[in-house]
């Protein structure tokens, strides 16, 4: 048995020193959300001791529903690591702009720690802001260079880059920019691909230890495929109590040996008998012009289900193009314009908030 330490998401020099000890297997770690007014939340469930080789517990995001505590050993962590490492071409310094009480951003301290590096650290507790990441970035000093992101975030900088040339140099010099954590707009990587931007998309969860498919091709050691078009994942990285096999909650398949992430099996409507993949419909409806940022949500209309679209923009937009591109099914039923659309704090879209817009 080990010690189990709490640590608040808003203490990230604590949890990076902590995470040295994680490293060498002395304690494992819990990385609550924010403490306030210096008082830790409430978390329940916990010993004050763990078994040996449990070195993380990690909550899932929560976007869809309520949070999960993911337990991870020492072995899934170092494994993910190492492998992460050698696909990127090297251990290097990483810039952290997430929330460390999620995946990726307590990665980015343990893998901080694997390379014996000093991460350099944004207030993940204030809103991201462009001109904040590249004031971070310029500090970066070591030979090889990444960060990770979400897709938001990688939009903003590209903006920003794309009207100062300094920045754009910034965003270059990195040797790779992890982006994921939802699905990651094909448009989006393709604008800053052409920049000489270095993204690379990845796909993972807490239960798999965080990212574990870069661009479609499984890190050495994983296994992905397709059953029935649900992803199915296995190998080291998978988080205790799992198995061999970890069926997610995501439609997909292997096209020449290469993943292809359909949207969440739990973000489907079915309309008409149609199937419709929320997902995919609010990829689509980024890319038009006027969008800042988009959700789609359910909508009971009595004749089965239907959409509502959410979002962001300085224009009134119908979305008439939806029906155009995904058939009749996909007209919205309601179309809902807000000033800045509902987000976590690990600035996924907050899918429950978007959902009480569309019933309020």
């Amino acid at each position: 048995m080990k010690p189990l330490s709490l640590v608040p998401a808003n203490d990230t020099f604590r949890a990076l020193r902590l995470f040295l000890e994680v490293f060498e297997g002395k304690r494992a770690l819990f990385i609550t959300p924010s403490e306030t007014n210096g008082l830790l939340p409430e978390v329940h469930g916990l010993e004050d001791f763990v078994p040996a080789d449990l070195a993380l517990i990690i909550e899932s995001s929560g976007s869809t529903g309520k949070p999960k505590k993911i337990q991870l050993s020492l072995e899934a962590l170092k494994f993910s690591a190492e492998a992460s490492a050698k696909r990127l071409g090297g251990h290097g310094q990483w810039l952290l702009c997430l929330p460390i009480n999620y995946i990726a951003g307590s990665n980015v301290l343990f893998r901080s720690v694997a390379a014996d590096t000093v991460p350099v650290m944004m207030n993940v507790a204030v809103p991201f802001t462009a001109e904040a990441f590249f004031r971070s970035a310029s500090h970066l000093s070591h030979a090889r260079k990444y960060t990770s992101l979400v897709p938001i975030q990688l939009r903003r900088i590209i903006d920003a880059a794309k009207l100062d040339a300094g920045n754009l140099g910034l965003l270059r010099n990195f040797d790779a920019i992890l982006v994921g954590g939802q699905h990651v707009p094909a448009g989006l990587l393709a604008e800053a691909r052409q920049l000489g931007v270095k993204v690379v998309e990845s796909y993972g969860m807490a239960e798999t230890s965080g990212g574990c498919v870069y661009d479609g091709l499984p890190l050495d050691g994983v296994s992905v495929e397709a059953q029935d078009q649900i992803v199915a994942i296995s190998g080291p990285v998978l988080a205790e109590g799992l198995g061999g096999k970890f069926l997610t909650n995501d439609f997909g398949e292997i096209r020449e040996g290469v993943l292809v992430v359909f949207g969440r099996s739990d973000r489907v409507i079915i309309s008409g008998g149609l199937k419709i993949s929320l997902d995919q419909v609010e990829e689509f409806a980024a890319g038009l012009a006027g969008v800042e940022s988009v959700a789609a949500t359910p909508t009971e209309t009595g004749f089965g289900q239907g959409l509502t679209i959410v979002y962001s923009g300085k224009e009134a937009i119908k979305f008439g193009e939806l029906e155009a591109e995904f058939g009749v099914a996909a007209r919205p039923v309601k179309v809902i314009q807000v000033e800045k659309l509902p987000m976590l704090p690990n600035q996924k879209p907050d899918l429950l908030a978007i959902a009480a817009l569309n019933h309020g």
